[in-house]
């Protein structure tokens, strides 16, 4: 009994919960897949890993929608990728153009993982060397013997 009260209750539960909305169904599929090429070029600035495109971010969408209504105005791709980059700077583009201002973003992790491997030579160089202690004095010996039979005779 108590089974099927739980049942019943996470039934009339779900219900109650709101549903989301369902993403609006593409009209003009032309324009759906100017959207997604222009998305494809830019970076989610929540996410930025992913293309706005890939993204769900809040912010994604908002930018899809607004690309989806700078091309219904008749902008072109690469104004459209022009305004957003006057909007959020070189950052927004997927592949930043190499300039003064992006070089870091280009070569950085190259000149890290040169800086890394050069560290890391020169550690398993310094590791490879054996310092080679110097040779021990005659009074060093001998005091080495004298301590050497004293021990063994004292082991006996």
């Amino acid at each position: 009994m108590f089974k099927v009260i739980v049942a019943l209750a996470l039934a009339l539960s779900a219900q109650m919960l709101p549903a989301k909305e369902a993403p609006l169904a593409a009209d003009n599929p032309e324009l759906e897949k100017r959207v997604m090429s222009v998305s494809e070029e830019l970076r989610c600035l929540v996410c930025q890993n992913q293309t706005i495109a890939d993204s769900h971010a809040d912010l994604a969408v908002d930018l899809r929608n607004e690309i989806r209504e700078k091309i219904r105005q008749g902008a072109s791709n690469q104004d459209i990728i022009d305004y957003m980059v006057a909007r959020y700077g070189d950052f927004v583009l997927y592949r930043p153009p190499l300039k003064a201002t992006t070089v870091l973003l280009w070569f950085g992790p190259i000149v890290l993982m040169l800086a890394g491997l050069a560290w890391l030579v020169l550690r398993l160089r310094q590791r490879g060397t054996v310092a080679v202690p110097p040779p021990l004095t005659d009074e060093e010996r001998k005091r080495a013997a004298t301590l050497l039979a004293g021990r063994e005779g004292g082991a006996q």
